[in-house]
């Protein structure tokens, strides 16, 4: 009985904060449309799993338009706002835990 309510508590949890269908995946997304060897369903999945958590919804629409154009991460990195180091400092903690997590 237990481990039911906790199945049904964890399940419950996850789809309260579920993304809507259209914002879900945008990191996955990008991933496999990228030319990158690397770029496997399963890895672009554990990279999407790590986004949801190190980044906002809004970090995550912006991260994947860098799969297809990296010079915008260059510019945003070389930018001088507060926002914009914030974003990039949320970003590269994201790819360092991608990193450790999806290798």
């Amino acid at each position: 009985m237990k481990q039911f309510l906790l199945i049904a508590f964890c399940a419950t949890s996850l789809t309260a904060v579920a993304p809507a269908p259209t914002e879900a995946a945008q990191i996955k997304r990008a991933c496999l449309a990228s030319d990158r060897t690397a770029a496997t369903r399963d890895r672009c999945s554990c990279i999407q799993r790590v986004a949801n958590q190190a980044l906002t919804r809004s970090d995550q629409k912006t991260v994947a338009k860098w799969f297809s154009n990296p010079h915008q991460a260059q510019e945003l990195k070389m930018s001088k706002t507060a926002r914009d180091d914030a974003l990039w400092d949320r970003y590269r903690n994201f790819g360092q835990m991608a990193q450790a997590i999806c290798s």
